[in-house]
């Protein structure tokens, strides 16, 4: 896998990435048990079809009288999946997902033989406020675990294949698997309130994924077009402490020539240089666009 980087065992990088899956995979556990599969939610993935198996089979089995365990099912489901991945995605990736994978289903099983009130009471009756709470657990779980470049195995896997060659966002991607598969939960149970809170938490899921992975960053870019640029630019360098960038412009209409103003600043910092430009220059034009992620100087380190 092209993205992929040979980390040295025991090296600093090594030991964040098994951190971030360890802890990605305690949370995603924890989300399931508490929150999820009480209330019958179908979040979609192999742990969507293992927790319908769940209910399904309980009292089939007498070593299993509350049904097959959902951490065990969902690792069975995830072997062939696993294999694809390691074909496709390469080895190494391979490697941090069966650890990642193993993990979560030996937590989900671990968490509901630990607690001390049966496994299917849920911790709050409230089934929205546990939609909410599973969704950015669940979400924030993932995103850990994809931050050291491997899954929790199941439609994580799906995504990222299709993600290889398409470039779709990832927590996008999953959505659109995992809404597949919440209809094997309304065909099971033949209730439809399980796929609309089903798909609730598949849409914070992603939106949380893509959040933990590219940052949800309080930072605005700027583009003014002034002809008082030299008192705008010392206002940005010396009471903002920012930096920025001249742009050469033309204007469309008059064919003058422009000095544009990129910078980078605060929300805060938008409101107090909106006002200062304001009062030096009303005819100034100024762009203020979202940022997902700033790196760079200044800001995040590209080596992060």
């Amino acid at each position: 896998m092209a993205f992929l980087t040979k980390d040295k065992i025991f090296s600093k990088k090594w030991l964040i990435d098994y951190a971030f899956i360890i802890t990605g995979s305690f949370i995603l556990a924890a989300s399931f048990v508490f929150f999820i599969t009480p209330h019958k939610i179908v979040p979609g993935g192999v742990y969507g079809i293992s927790i319908v198996v769940h209910y399904l089979t309980k009292g089939v089995f007498s070593f299993w009288p509350d049904g097959i365990p959902i951490g065990f099912f969902a690792l069975l489901l995830d072997i062939p999946l696993i294999i694809a991945g390691i074909k496709i995605l390469g080895p190494r990736f391979g490697v941090k997902t069966i650890f990642g994978s193993v993990l979560t289903a030996v937590f989900t099983d671990l968490i509901t033989f630990l607690r001390p009130v049966p496994a299917d009471m849920p911790l709050v009756n409230d089934v929205l406020l546990s939609v909410i709470f599973a969704g950015v657990l669940a979400g924030f779980g993932l995103g850990l675990i994809f931050k050291s470049r491997a899954t929790s195995g199941g439609s994580d896997i799906i995504a990222m294949i299709i993600a290889k060659y398409t470039h779709i966002q990832i927590g996008r991607l999953i959505i659109y698997v995992d809404s597949v598969i919440v209809l094997f939960g309304l065909f099971a149970f033949g209730d439809w309130a399980i796929p609309l809170y089903s798909w609730i938490v598949i849409y914070i899921v992603g939106k949380v994924i893509d959040i933990t992975l590219e940052g949800a960053d309080y930072n605005k870019a700027l583009l003014i077009i002034s002809k008082q640029h030299e008192l705008i630019k010392n206002k940005i360098l010396s009471d903002l402490d920012r930096g920025g960038t001249y742009l050469s412009g033309e204007g469309l209409y008059t064919g003058e020539e422009k000095r544009i103003i990129y910078t980078v600043v605060s929300r805060r910092e938008v409101a107090v240089l909106k006002e200062y430009i304001s009062t030096i220059d009303p005819d100034a034009f100024i762009t203020v666009m979202d940022t997902k992620e700033i790196l760079g100087e200044g800001f995040q380190s590209l080596n992060q």
